[in-house]
């Protein structure tokens, strides 16, 4: 596996590669008492060994996997070769972390812009890859409305299986977790052999700058000082719309993945809101009429459950009646059903 390096760490080994040995000399004095030098008469130095990188084409497999668009790509010659990636794991079926992963990377990708494809390359590989063909990938990723730069691939899952060991995406408690993997994301600096791995859902602008920290982006925007910031004044069901909520749902600003939350709580009924926001999947497995059209509506992209308890959940449909109640977040009526 991979081993995580900081970003110092990265700095120090590639100015040690820039520093070539010296070609020795002789000195003897002459008139004036200044040096001359001459050459040697020892044999010349012999030039500094190529960089061996240890995490290349010797330790990653160049195993064949499809893309959504049904292209046969090699993992390391097509994918990793002199690139900086992110990548997770992933299965369309998934009902729990996968949604939320891949909404927030929607939203990281969104900060990279023109990056993507260029500076920067995210791979998204199912675990899942009989059921997960091209075709069922393809729709995935249109769901998300994912832009350029960024491959859901599929494969034998053997070949699969050992990409996950060797790039540190597979665990040995993966087989007790509900979704057969962590939410992690690794990203690499390919030429330099470097690797980190972040959370996939943690905050996008956090994951946006740790990034290009570690690949050594200079064109990053400078952000303020912490001598600047002021106290967080930031209630539970606020921080938990905005940690797992925000990458699918607005309040006022529109729908996203998933709909505009603004004045939900006066739409719907608080008892069916709470079992919905804690059970989404169980409702729409139950085949609950609005969880099936909302499922409908907004292109079969699944409500993620993200393990709210009921005090969780809770603070968050209070944190939204406050902003149903504020006079800037007015609820916009709609006559759809599945709002």
């Amino acid at each position: 596996m991979p081993r995580i390096f900081s970003s110092i760490a990265v700095a120090v080994c590639a100015a040690c590669l820039l520093v070539a040995p010296a070609q020795p000399v002789r000195a003897h004095e002459v008139a004036g008492g200044k040096p001359h030098a001459e050459p040697s008469s020892a044999p010349a130095a012999e030039p500094s060994p190529a960089f061996n990188n240890r995490y290349g084409a010797g330790y990653f497999p160049n195993v064949p996997l499809v893309t959504q668009d049904g292209t046969t790509v090699r993992f390391y010659d097509d994918l990793l070769k002199d690139k900086s990636v992110a990548v997770n794991v992933i299965y369309t079926r998934c009902k729990d972390e996968c949604p939320l992963e891949t909404a927030r990377m929607v939203q990281l990708s969104r900060i990279f812009g023109e990056r993507m494809g260029k500076d920067i390359f995210f791979y998204s590989i199912s675990i899942d890859p009989e059921y997960d063909t091209p075709q069922v990938l393809k729709a995935y990723a249109e769901k998300y409305d994912v832009g350029p730069g960024w491959l859901f691939l599929t494969g034998k899952r053997e070949d699969i299986k050992l990409i996950a060991k060797k790039i540190g995406l597979s665990r040995g408690s993966d087989a007790t977790n509900r979704d057969g993997h962590t939410a992690s994301l690794m990203v690499g600096d390919v030429a330099a052999g470097q690797w980190m791995r972040n959370s996939a859902v943690d905050d996008p602008q956090f994951l946006s700058v740790t990034i290009g920290n570690f690949l050594g982006w200079r064109d990053l925007k400078q952000g303020r000082s912490y001598t600047e910031a002021r106290p967080l004044n930031v209630g539970g069901g606020e921080f938990l719309f905005g940690s797992r909520c925000s990458a699918c749902h607005t309040i006022g600003q529109g729908d996203k993945i998933g709909p505009d939350l603004a004045g939900v709580t006066s739409r719907r009924d608080r008892t069916w809101l709470a079992r919905y926001v804690q059970q989404p999947d169980k409702m729409l497995a139950e085949g609950d009429p609005i969880a099936k059209a909302l499922f409908e509506k907004y292109k079969n992209a699944r409500m993620p459950n993200v393990s709210l308890g009921a005090a969780d959940v809770a603070a968050v449909l209070s944190y939204l009646e406050s902003r149903d109640s504020a006079p800037q977040a007015q609820p916009k009526r709609e006559s759809t059903s599945a709002r």
